[in-house]
C-alpha cells in the first residue's frame, strides 16, 4: 500500500462523483456484494439490556423471608386477610400494605397505584449483596454510578433504605475506586521556588538500610542547600530520635551557615515532633511540609 501511494503521489488526480446508473462499466471493486448498503428493518426492537432474576435467586429470596418479622407478617396477613389480621400488622406496614401482594410465594411492592410490582427482599445482608453485585458488578451491568445502579435494580427488587445501600456499595467498590476519575480535579503538584542565596533554603532527609559501620548505624542524616547544592552527611542509628536530629541540625548546618529561611523535608515523625516545631517558633523558622508521597 505505501509503495502504491508513493507511485500515484507523483500524478494530480480530479475526483469526481458518478452516479452507479451511469457507471455501466463499475469494476469488481466498486460492486462488492459485501459492501452492500443493508437497509434496517423499520419495525425492528432493539434491545440494549435485559434483567430477569434467575429462578435460583428467588428461590432464596422466598427462603429467606422466614428469617425476616415485617416479611413474615406480611405473608400471613395475605394468607387470610382480614381486618382482625390486619390490626396485628406492625404500624409502619399496616399504612402501606395496600401496595404489597403475594405471588408465587413472592412478596410484591408497588411504590405507586400504576407502577410496576417489584420483588421485596428480606432483611438479608448476604443476600443485598448478590443481588446488587448482579446489578453493579456483572459484565452486563459495567459498574454504573450510584444513579443509574439503583435505576435498574429499583426496576426489580425493592427494599427498605434502598438508595442508602445503593450509595454506600457504589462507593466502596474496589473496581470503580481504582478506575473511574475522581469527581473533582487535583490541582498539580508545584514546584518549590527557587532561593536567591546559599543555605537560605535547604532540605534534609533520612536514608536507612545502609551497611552498618563500626558503630552499628545503618542510616545517614542528609542536609541539602537548595541553591548551591551542597551536602552535610552524619551517620545515625535506626532508632534516631527528634531531639537527636536536631542536634545534629544544629551542629552541622546552624553552626556553620546560620538558621534558614526556610527547610523542607518529609513528614517523616521526627520533624513533625513537638520539639522541632518549638524550636522552628522560637528561632522564627518556617518548616515547610512536601506533599504526601511525593518527597
Amino acid at each position: 500500500m505505501a509503495r502504491w501511494l508513493s507511485f500515484f503521489a507523483e500524478y494530480n488526480f480530479q475526483v469526481e462523483y458518478k452516479p452507479g446508473r451511469l457507471n455501466v462499466v463499475a469494476d469488481a471493486l466498486s460492486r462488492r456484494p459485501d459492501y452492500a448498503v443493508h437497509k434496517a428493518d423499520a419495525n425492528a426492537i432493539g434491545v440494549v439490556r435485559t434483567s430477569t432474576p434467575s429462578s435460583s435467586l428467588l428461590d432464596d429470596v422466598r427462603s429467606a423471608y422466614t428469617k425476616d418479622a415485617d416479611a413474615k407478617q406480611l405473608l400471613d396477613y395475605f394468607a387470610a386477610p382480614s381486618d382482625k389480621s390486619r390490626q396485628k400488622l406492625a404500624k409502619h406496614l399496616r399504612a402501606r400494605v395496600h401496595r404489597y401482594r403475594v405471588h408465587n410465594g413472592l412478596l410484591l411492592y408497588s411504590a405507586v397505584d400504576d407502577n410496576a410490582d417489584r420483588i421485596v427482599v428480606p432483611d438479608d445482608h448476604e443476600l443485598k449483596l448478590r443481588i446488587t453485585y448482579e446489578y453493579h458488578d456483572a459484565p452486563t451491568s459495567g459498574h454504573q454510578g450510584r444513579e443509574k445502579t439503583y435505576l435498574l435494580l429499583t426496576r426489580d427488587f425493592y427494599w427498605s433504605h434502598q438508595y442508602k445501600w445503593v450509595r454506600k456499595y457504589v462507593r466502596a467498590c474496589e473496581v470503580c475506586q481504582r478506575v473511574k476519575p475522581a469527581p473533582f480535579s487535583q490541582a498539580p503538584l508545584q514546584s518549590l521556588p527557587t532561593p536567591s542565596e546559599c543555605w537560605q533554603s535547604i532540605s534534609m532527609d533520612f536514608v536507612f538500610g545502609l551497611p552498618p559501620d563500626n558503630k552499628r548505624r545503618t542510616g545517614i542524616v542528609v542536609f541539602v542547600d537548595r541553591f548551591s547544592k551542597m551536602v552535610h552527611l552524619a551517620a545515625v542509628p535506626a532508632e534516631v530520635t527528634a531531639k537527636q536530629t536536631a542536634r545534629l541540625f544544629v551542629d552541622m548546618v546552624f553552626r556553620h551557615h546560620g538558621m534558614p529561611i526556610d527547610i523542607v523535608s518529609d513528614r517523616d515523625p521526627r520533624f513533625t515532633a513537638r520539639f522541632w516545631q518549638e524550636v522552628f517558633e522560637l528561632l522564627g523558622t518556617q518548616l515547610s511540609m512536601s506533599t504526601a508521597d511525593h518527597p
